[in-house]
Parts: C-alpha cells; sequence; structure tokens
C-alpha cells in the first residue's frame, strides 16, 4: 500500500486515486449540499436535472461541491462517477465527444444519485460498485476491504518469484511456472480474501493452477465468489469462511499442502486505528484492518499455520506495516521449531519495507 494509514493499512498515495471508506449503517442517498430538508434537496436536484450539462461541465460541477464539502480527492471522485455513468473505465477512456454531448436527465439523475452517496464520503469503490484491480475489473460492495495499488505490488512480487526463480519454490523446472501442461500446476492459500483480488489476479496469470481462498467475513467469501463467476475461474478456487486465529486445524485438514500462502493481512497497529481517515472507520470492516496490539495477531497465525500447509520449500508472501519486517524476523528466532526461514524483504513504490517472503526450510 502507499505510505498514509488508509483504509485498513497504510497507504502512500501518488497519483492513482485511493481507496477510502466504506459505507455501514449510513444512508446511501444522501442529501445534496448537506440539506436536511427533502424539500430543498428536491429542488436542488430538480433545478441540476433541468440544467444543461455536458460530461465535462459535470465533472467540474462536483469537482466544486466535492471540494466545498471537504470530499477526499475531488477530481478523481467526480471523474470516476462521471465516466461511470457514461460508460467509461476513466474519463480519460472516453471519447471527446462523450464528454462534450448534452447529458439526458436519466445520466444526470444517476448522477445526483452516485454524487450524492460520495458526499455522505462513501468511497468512490463502493459508490460505483466495482475497481480495477491489475488487469481485472472486480465487483465491490460494503463492508469488505477495498484492495489498494499497492497490493498490485504483492501479487506483483509473487509473480516474479514464480518467472524468475530457476530452482527451489517448487522443486521442479521453470517451465512449472510458465504453466507447462506437462507440468504440476501451483496450488495457492490466500488467507484474508477480502473481495479476491489477489488470488484471482494470480488465476488469471496461472491458467492451470487452483486456489483456496480464506475470511472469516461471509461478506468477503461471498464477494470472492461472484468476483470468481464474473471471471470464469469459479471452478478453480474454493472460498471458505474461516478464521485463521481459531480455525486453523479445520484449514490444515481441507487444504492438505499448497504451494504458497499469499495474504494481506490486517495489520494495522490498534492504537492506530483510530488515526484512520473517517471514510475508512465509517465503512470498510475494521476486522480486515485492525492487526492487534502490534499489527502481528493474524500475521502470527499464519506464520505458525504455514508449516503445516506449505510443501517443502513452499513460500509465504506477506504484506505489512513498514515496522514489521524486523519485527517478525525477531519473532521467528523465538519459533525455531516453526522451520521457516525469513528469505527477504521488499519495498514499495513509496520506499517502505511493505512485503515479506519467507519459506519452509
Amino acid at each position: 500500500m502507499r505510505w498514509k494509514v488508509f483504509s485498513g493499512r497504510h497507504v502512500c498515495l501518488a497519483s492513482r486515486f485511493r481507496a477510502q471508506s466504506h459505507c455501514h449503517g449510513r444512508s446511501q442517498h444522501a442529501t445534496f449540499h448537506g440539506a436536511t430538508s427533502s424539500t430543498a434537496s428536491s429542488r436542488n436536484l430538480c433545478q441540476f436535472v433541468h440544467e444543461m450539462m455536458t460530461g465535462a461541465t459535470c465533472v467540474t460541477h462536483w469537482q466544486r461541491i466535492f471540494e466545498q464539502k471537504g470530499i477526499s480527492e475531488p477530481q478523481h471522485s467526480s471523474e470516476h462517477i462521471i465516466s461511470h455513468v457514461l460508460g467509461g473505465k476513466t474519463i480519460h477512456s472516453l471519447a471527446r465527444e462523450a464528454l462534450s454531448r448534452p447529458l439526458t436527465a436519466e445520466q444526470k439523475q444517476t448522477i445526483w444519485n452516485l454524487c450524492s452517496q460520495r458526499l455522505q464520503h462513501v468511497p468512490v469503490q463502493y459508490v460505483i460498485e466495482e475497481w480495477d484491480f491489475r488487469d481485472l475489473t472486480l465487483k465491490m460492495k460494503p463492508p469488505v476491504f477495498i484492495p489498494r495499488p499497492e497490493t498490485e505490488e504483492l501479487v506483483n512480487l509473487v509473480l516474479s518469484e514464480f518467472t524468475e526463480e530457476e530452482d527451489v519454490l517448487f522443486s521442479v523446472e521453470k517451465t512449472r511456472w510458465q504453466n507447462s501442461q506437462q507440468a504440476a500446476p501451483a496450488l495457492f492459500l490466500e488467507i484474508g480474501c477480502g473481495s479476491g483480488a489477489i488470488v484471482l489476479s494470480l488465476l488469471h496469470v496461472f491458467k492451470q493452477s487452483c486456489a483456496v481462498a480464506v475470511d472469516k467475513s461471509p461478506e468477503a467469501v461471498d464477494l470472492t465468489r461472484q468476483n470468481a463467476e464474473r471471471l470464469c475461474v469459479q471452478h478453480r478456487l474454493q472460498e471458505l469462511q474461516l478464521d485463521v486465529l481459531s480455525d486453523s486445524q479445520k484449514l490444515t485438514w481441507i487444504c492438505g499442502s499448497v504451494d504458497v500462502i499469499v495474504s494481506n493481512p490486517p495489520y494495522v497497529f490498534h492504537e492506530d486505528m483510530s488515526g484512520l481517515m473517517p471514510e475508512i472507520l465509517r465503512y470498510e470492516d475494521h476486522d480486515a484492518l485492525d492487526g492487534g496490539a502490534d499489527g502481528l495477531d493474524v500475521i502470527k497465525a499464519i506464520l505458525q499455520l504455514a508449516p503445516t500447509v506449505l510443501k517443502d520449500h513452499g513460500k509465504v508472501f506477506l504484506e505489512v506495516d513498514p515496522r514489521h519486517p524486523e519485527m517478525i524476523q525477531n519473532w521467528l528466532q523465538e519459533h525455531s521449531s516453526l522451520r521457516l526461514t525469513y528469505r527477504a524483504t521488499h519495498w514499495d513504490f513509496c520506499g517502505k519495507p511493505r512485503f515479506c517472503v519467507l519459506q519452509r526450510s
């Protein structure tokens, strides 16, 4: 993730849009300009719908409103919502004619409804109900954790290890990583699957591989299943509602031996939770964020599980807080019986030590 405590983990955002929060227990239809009267809201809506407006002028219009109301990323929020209504992935993917064409009353009504949600600090990913992660477009819905751009780096790390290592990950020739039909496919285990972004990205690349995806949240398991079906990989994925903290024995029995464990677990230090953005605290699942007093509750459970489910020389790939790599190495020294070797720390694009690679020895 990039660096700023963001929706559960941190994020150091560059130019890409920040995932922010989720909408629990809040109205999905906020009133315009914060008006408390339904009459005032209706009057504003009526004026908006009857005003002549193009896609381009509508972006500017809502950007200004978002700025006035203190909505984070006001330009990106406006652009993503308007481009979504106009049928584009981004504002830049739309033809100039689409942006200069007058909006219909129906389009303006839809934009009003979606922007009203954004005015309540609902994350834009939940507002438009989808988000891109690497090459995939994933369905999004609250309170399931919104994948961040930083986590794309975790996937890239797994892929690079698969394609560049010559020898030990699966103890077979390199062609195995390239999905040769004569080689045994890899079996992945993702712990804390959320929307399925990580595991589905891996299955998208490794066409012969299979995976198990685990999350304690029933909403997350259901969303991963929906996204797997959308991407037509459901026959290669088993989704399980299990808590790695309490169901590790059951997971070991169900899962068997896997080649790789990958996880972007909850790793925010509990004392840092109150410093998260209001949208994050209001809408996204706290269990996907809060890693306990030292941020290591779930991470330790994963490391204790790893020796029982990993094949020989199997690996663990983790996204963590920048303080964690050293803490994990110290913890492993105290738990040498786990037969896990700390292999490497990798930095994110903000220069923070963000990813850990471990191996069953």
